[in-house]
């Protein structure tokens, strides 16, 4: 359960004397997977990436001693950031740092206890099935899965294990959006009538790595392991290092911005995903050879699956050249707005006294309420270390030490997955995108979207 941030600094301090002692709960199947309380947690790193180096590291940095937690291998496919990622963790470790070619040679070792995974968009659910089937706790990134056969096989997979998982979705670790959780599902808020969701940059260079392109060679990775279960496509050094531009590698705008924020909306309501999805964009600044967008516009219908009378609409729009990187979220009922820039519940845009009285209506206002204090969101994907992801690495770590659930558990990732690929279904497609309940599959004119 979410902690007062009051309680969570005492906890901290305390930790750091050696006086906290973790809460475990054990069965006989958590007893022989996790070590000792006092036995060191050790970790591997599944892909040097950016993300990793300038966010997961940073905050594991902030919370490894006094959980005592330790790095000890690192695995990537590119010998260049294999050698740099033991190099760099060897040097904060303080130890030798073992470098695997992959993760076949990484499992095989049995040397590590949990892994940090921060690999291309569609590989992350693959990476959390070979974890979790080697019998690994994980941090996985987001967006969780690009297709849904990976997002159903990640999802069994997962639960079958009953590994800790922790999806990279660290607003759910925020006091500011748990706190938005709580007011809404309290009924104080009255039903949801619309949500807003937008991302915007002015970036040229956003996800582009041409510095790092010029270096790779073809020699230095392994391609075919790198491509998993996508098409077989002749090598291309962008591909590789600038995936999020090329889809079927990353969905671009969804998978990478959208899932973090769509997640609050089934995280605050319980609704594991909408009933349609339509979207449009393009490419229209940024001629660079992409495959993916840099605009898009996806409208969103969620309720109950079994009553089209109720329900919300939300929108998600993002451009990547007008913008200056401030991520908004603001929800919306018929008295006033939650708005998690300002992290403040207000009456702005209710329904007030003199347009209710011609109705012949009570008027509706909300209260002016203060969310709990906000931690700051480093909105760039790779400016990381920021409070949000150091708590929720720190929650992750608990976790696999009490075995208890964390913040952003497999489900958290399996359905905003299925939010992503609705929306890239919608865009590729042009077609209103719906889920089928039975099959678990996103429908495009009535048929399964494949890539």
């Amino acid at each position: 359960m979410p902690q007062p941030r009051r309680l969570f600094l005492q906890q901290v301090a305390l930790a750091g004397a050696g006086a906290l002692l973790p809460r475990v709960s054990w069965s006989a199947s958590s007893y022989k997977r996790i070590i000792g309380a006092n036995d060191r947690v050790r970790v591997g790193v599944v892909g040097f990436s950016d993300r990793h180096r300038n966010s997961h590291l940073p905050c594991f940095m902030n919370h490894y001693k006094a959980l005592n937690f330790d790095v000890v291998a690192v695995s990537d496919i590119w010998s260049k950031r294999r050698e740099e990622g033991a190099a760099v963790w060897q040097e904060k470790m303080q130890h030798p740092v073992a470098a695997y070619r992959n993760n076949e040679e990484l499992y095989a070792s049995n040397s590590v206890d949990a892994v940090f995974i921060g690999t291309a968009d569609f590989q992350h659910a693959l990476h959390a099935i070979e974890a979790v089937r080697a019998g690994c706790d994980a941090y996985v990134e987001k967006p969780f899965a690009e297709t849904m056969a990976d997002n159903r096989a990640a999802l069994k997979a997962i639960r079958a294990a009953k590994q800790i998982v922790q999806m990279g979705s660290q607003r759910r670790s925020g006091a500011n959006y748990q706190a938005a959780e709580q007011f809404i599902k309290s009924g104080q808020f009255g039903p949801i009538t619309m949500v807003e969701l937008t991302w915007n940059v002015n970036q040229p260079g956003r996800w582009r790595r041409p510095e790092l392109v010029s270096q790779l060679r073809e020699a230095d990775i392994d391609w075919k392991r790198f491509l998993m279960n996508r098409p077989n496509e002749a090598y291309d050094p962008r591909k590789y290092l600038e995936y999020r531009l090329f889809w079927p590698y990353s969905s671009g705008l969804p998978g990478q911005w959208m899932s973090h924020q769509i997640d609050t909306v089934h995280w605050f309501t319980g609704l594991p995903h909408p009933r349609s999805v339509v979207a449009n964009g393009g490419i229209y600044v940024w001629k660079d050879g992409r495959r993916n967008w840099d605009t898009l516009t996806a409208v969103f219908d969620y309720g109950p699956a079994h009553d089209p009378t109720t329900g919300f609409q939300v929108t998600f729009a993002s451009r990547m050249h007008n913008g200056d990187e401030h991520p908004a979220e603001i929800y919306y009922s018929n008295g006033g707005e939650l708005n998690l820039i300002t992290n403040r519940v207000s009456p702005t845009g209710g329904l007030t006294k003199p347009f209710a009285d011609a109705m012949h209506l009570p008027p509706n206002l909300l209260p002016e309420v203060s969310l709990a204090k906000a931690e700051t969101v480093a909105a760039a994907a790779n400016t990381g270390g920021d409070l949000l992801t150091s708590l929720h690495v720190r929650n992750w770590m608990e976790c696999v030490r009490s075995r208890q659930p964390p913040h952003a558990p497999i489900e958290a990732g399996y359905s905003h997955s299925i939010a992503n690929i609705m929306a890239t279904a919608a865009a590729h497609t042009g077609l209103k995108a719906t889920f089928d309940e039975h099959t678990q599959e996103v429908l495009v004119g009535g048929k399964p979207f494949t890539y």
